[in-house]
C-alpha cells in the first residue's frame, strides 16, 4: 500500500456548483477493513450523509484487514494516514486519536452511549478524550457443526460444560463422521486470552501493569499445548503461520470440516452468508474453565486520526455514524452485537438474518453478561496487542517443537517488558 494513498486529505477546492455557485467541498478518509458486509453498508449510509453535506466528501478506502494491523500503525508512526480509521488495536492507535470533543454536537450523547468503551480508545492517562465509538461490540465464543453432532450420534454438551467437556467432546464427533478438526482456535492472542481469562488467568497485577505468567494461564496455555499434542487441534493450522501471523478457520468451519471452531460474534454475517443452511451451525455459550465461563469481549472502533487537518468535518461524519439511527441500521444489517448502550438496551431487530444468525445473535448477546472484570481490564489495557503477540508468537513456537512450555514462560514475559519499554522511549 502506498504511503500517499492514506495522506489526509487536505481541505480540497473543488471547482463544484451547485445552483450556479462554486463552494469548497473537504474530502475526509476513512481506512476501513471488513469482515463480512459492513463495508457495503457503510459505503451506502455514507451516501446519504454526502447528500445531505454537500459541503463534505467521504472517501472510504477499503483495505485488507492485515492493512489495518500492519501498514496502518506505520503511516501514523511517520505523520500521515486517513482522516478516520477502522482499528481493533485500540490501546495502540490511542495514541494517534483526535480527541473530537471540542468539535462534537452533543458529547453528554457520547458519553451515555459508548461511556464504557470510550476509555478503550483513550491515549495512555487520558481520562475524558472522545475518539471514537464501536463499530461493534465482538464476543468471543465457539461455533458448532451441530449437524456433524447428530451424524455421530452424540449429544453436545450443555451449559457450563468445561472447555474439557468440549475437547472430548469434537474429538469423539470428528473420529465418528472422520471429520479433519475436531476443535479449530483463531492463532490469535485475543482468542487465547478467552481460554486463559476463564481459567483463572489475571494477566494485570493490582496497579495495572503486566503480570501475565500466572496458575489461570499455564492451565490454559498446557490445555492448547495438550490439544495439539493429542490431535484435538491439528498442528496445519496453527503452525501454517508463525511469529505473530493471525490465522482463522472460517473456510475449514464453512466446508464442514471443523467440529467446533473457537472465534466470535463477527462472523455470524460471514456463516450467514457462505454456510447458509449447508449444515445447521449454532453458537454456544462460552466454555467454562476453573475461574468462570468468561470469553473476551473486543470489537473495531472507528477512530478519529489527530493528524487531519479537518476537525470539523471528521466530528460531522462520526457524529452522523455514531447518530442512534443511523447506528441501529448500521448493527442490524452488519449482524453486529451493539456496542451502543441504548441500542442494546432496546434490542435490534435483525430483519436480514437467517434464522441460524438470529439466533446466534442472541447467544452472544447474553453472553456479554457473562464477562469478567478481568477480560475487560484487558481489552482496555493500552499495551495489551504486545501481550496478545508475544503470546501466540511464544506458545506456537512450543506447539511446533521449538522449545518448550516453560522456555515459552520466560520469552513471553522478555518480549513484553522489551516492547512496552520500546512504545514507551
Amino acid at each position: 500500500m502506498q504511503g500517499k494513498h492514506w495522506i489526509s486529505a487536505l481541505a480540497l477546492t473543488a471547482g463544484l456548483t451547485i445552483g450556479g455557485a462554486a463552494f469548497a467541498q473537504t474530502t475526509v478518509r476513512i481506512a476501513w477493513y471488513s469482515d463480512g458486509n459492513e463495508g457495503e453498508v457503510v459505503s451506502d449510509l455514507l451516501k446519504r450523509f454526502e447528500a445531505q453535506n454537500r459541503d463534505i466528501k467521504v472517501v472510504l478506502d477499503q483495505v485488507p484487514y492485515k492493512a489495518i494491523t500492519e501498514n496502518l500503525p506505520v503511516q501514523l508512526a511517520s505523520g500521515q494516514g486517513p482522516d478516520i480509521a477502522r482499528v481493533v488495536d485500540l490501546g495502540g492507535i490511542a495514541r494517534y486519536a483526535l480527541d473530537m470533543r471540542p468539535y462534537l454536537k452533543d458529547a453528554a450523547y457520547w458519553e451515555k452511549n459508548f461511556g464504557p468503551f470510550l476509555p478503550w480508545m483513550r491515549p495512555e492517562g487520558d481520562s475524558s478524550a472522545i475518539t471514537g465509538f464501536m463499530t461493534q461490540l465482538t464476543v468471543t465464543g465457539p461455533f458448532v457443526n451441530k449437524t456433524l453432532f447428530e451424524q455421530a450420534g452424540i449429544a453436545m454438551p450443555g451449559a457450563k460444560a468445561t472447555w474439557e467437556d468440549w475437547g472430548k467432546a469434537a474429538k469423539d464427533v470428528a473420529a465418528k463422521v472422520q471429520a479433519p478438526f475436531p476443535l479449530a482456535m483463531d492463532r490469535s492472542g485475543h482468542r487465547f486470552f478467552s481460554v486463559a481469562v476463564s481459567e483463572g488467568a489475571k494477566v494485570l497485577d493490582d496497579k495495572g501493569e503486566p503480570a501475565v505468567i500466572d496458575d489461570g494461564f499455564k492451565r490454559a496455555a498446557r490445555r492448547v499445548y495438550d490439544w495439539h499434542q493429542s490431535g484435538v487441534m491439528k498442528k496445519e493450522l496453527w503452525g501454517s503461520v508463525s511469529g505473530t501471523a493471525y490465522r482463522g478457520a472460517n473456510d475449514e468451519f464453512k466446508n464442514a470440516q471443523v467440529v467446533l471452531y473457537h472465534s466470535g460474534s463477527w462472523q455470524i454475517a460471514q456463516f450467514d452468508k457462505t454456510v447458509g443452511d449447508a449444515f445447521d451451525w449454532v453458537a454456544v455459550p462460552s466454555p467454562c474453565g476453573v475461574g468462570n465461563c468468561s470469553g473476551m469481549p473486543g470489537g473495531a472502533g472507528l477512530v478519529a486520526i489527530k493528524t487531519t487537518k479537518s476537525p470539523e468535518a471528521v466530528a460531522k461524519v462520526m457524529d452522523y455514524l455514531a447518530s442512534e439511527p443511523v447506528l441501529s441500521e448500521f448493527y442490524a444489517r452488519s449482524l453486529f452485537v451493539p456496542g451502543h448502550l441504548g441500542i442494546a438496551a432496546k434490542g435490534l431487530d435483525y430483519k436480514d438474518a437467517g434464522p441460524q444468525a438470529k439466533a446466534a445473535l442472541k447467544v452472544f448477546s447474553d453472553q456479554v453478561a457473562e464477562l469478567s472484570p478481568v477480560a475487560y481490564k484487558l481489552q482496555g489495557y493500552v499495551n495489551n496487542r504486545v501481550i496478545f503477540n508475544a503470546v501466540i508468537s511464544r506458545l506456537g513456537q512450543a506447539i511446533s517443537g521449538e522449545g518448550t512450555l516453560d522456555e515459552a514462560y520466560k520469552r513471553i514475559e522478555s518480549d513484553i517488558a522489551q516492547q512496552i519499554a520500546e512504545r514507551k522511549k
